[in-house]
């Protein structure tokens, strides 16, 4: 399948956390960095962006930035421009509010660093570009499944209706789908964006209430790497794949 028309050949990484659940781990290594199946959780991603045919990645950076700014200086597929926030951490949404410039006007896939998943027959993110229709959409989020994600215990991030649109999760409701960290964004959900640090679950709120959030389902096994017991059942995952 390949990409659509309406989405851009750029992304943006945020790779700013503290990954303070990861711990002893991150102590003196950043989150993105440490690594699942032999490679760094930022190269998993970066890699997937490669085969996306994606060929400018924005990294946001703060903690113990200089190992990721070192980690991915030789990095040509995709290039990798560093939006640097170590003077001040912008959270989520004030992350990619600064790295918009470089992101361009058309829409642009969005990943959490630390995000890992193993891909069906089609992969995932060149179904999020299929699927985007900037017409009717700020936002395209991935989602996976909360029961039978690897490493996951919550209690889900939203409803999908049957035409993909998406409704956040009241406080007392359990959901069946968690937002797996990779999305499709439109430089328009970022309209009237807040200024300084806020969190993008704020803009993708505001979307939802228009009705131009929506879902899409996860082909594949989605695994949640939040701390360092979750690492091997990940890995086995992987492994379980490829075997």
């Amino acid at each position: 399948m390949t990409q659509a028309k309406s989405t851009s050949r750029r992304a943006m990484v945020l790779a700013a956390g503290f990954g303070a659940r990861m711990r002893p781990l991150t102590d003196a290594t950043p989150k993105p960095l440490v690594k699942v199946a032999g490679k760094p959780l930022l190269d998993h991603v970066l890699d997937r962006l490669a085969e996306a045919k994606v060929e400018h990645a924005v990294v946001n950076v703060h903690y113990l930035a200089e190992q990721i700014i070192s980690h991915v200086a030789a990095r040509t597929r995709p290039q990798v421009v560093i939006s640097d926030e170590r003077g001040l951490l912008l959270d989520t949404g004030g992350g990619v509010v600064k790295a918009l410039p470089e992101l361009g006007d058309a829409p642009f896939y969005h990943l959490n660093a630390d995000t890992i998943w193993v891909d069906g027959v089609t992969p995932n993110l060149a179904r999020l570009a299929a699927g985007f229709e900037p017409q009717a959409m700020d936002a395209l989020l991935l989602l996976a499944p909360t029961a039978g994600s690897i490493g996951y215990d919550g209690r889900g991030d939203f409803t999908m209706a049957p035409d993909g649109r998406l409704s956040a999760r009241g406080e007392r409701q359990v959901t069946p789908f968690v937002y797996a960290g990779a999305a499709i964004l439109s430089p328009a959900l970022f309209t009237g964006a807040p200024a300084g640090a806020f969190s993008l679950t704020t803009l993708f709120a505001r979307a939802a209430g228009a009705g131009r959030l929506y879902g899409l389902r996860l082909e594949g096994l989605w695994m949640h790497v939040g701390t360092p017991e979750s690492i091997a059942a990940a890995e086995a995952a992987i492994r379980d794949s490829t075997g």
